[in-house]
């Protein structure tokens, strides 16, 4: 376990954070929120959670890559992620996330052109190549669902 995984570890048993994701009645579109928990929560409350698959944060730039990546190999119908709230403060997650979708990682699994300090994934050449096939969307600072729900429908 690196000292990132560790960090991670602490984190989780000092600031527990139990709204991680929700799932939808649609299946084409998923809404990541970022580090932006209200955000999610209202998401959650809302009549949007009928038109997507998924609402959910992203605070890693290692591991929660990786289980998004994974969700959306596991998930076919799955053909757009609307990247949305406010960038994690240290970890540029979002930056991270949309560095992978363009530029894939290099020979040691770390993310190409990522900014945040522990961009290494575990994913598969070819779980990234099919995450890459999905559209992204950058809304990266918006935090008001107002301005969300438009893009979605």
């Amino acid at each position: 376990m690196n000292f990132g995984e560790i960090a991670g570890e602490i984190c989780k048993k000092i600031f527990p954070i139990p709204e991680e994701r929700f799932v939808g009645a649609g299946s084409g579109i998923a809404i990541c929120t970022l580090s932006s928990i209200d955000l999610l929560k209202e998401i959650s409350h809302s009549n949007v959670m009928q038109k997507i698959a998924i609402a959910a944060r992203l605070f890693s730039e290692n591991r929660g890559i990786d289980e998004l990546v994974r969700f959306v190999n596991q998930n076919p119908s799955l053909h757009t992620i609307l990247v949305c709230g406010k960038e994690v403060s240290g970890h540029k997650t979002g930056h991270a996330l949309f560095c992978l979708h363009k530029f894939g990682t290099d020979d040691s699994n770390r993310i190409i052109n990522s900014i945040s300090p522990d961009p290494i994934l575990t994913v598969s050449k070819d779980e990234i190549t099919n995450f890459q096939k999905i559209q992204l969307i950058d809304k990266i600072g918006e935090t008001r669902l107002q301005n969300i729900i438009p893009i979605i429908q």
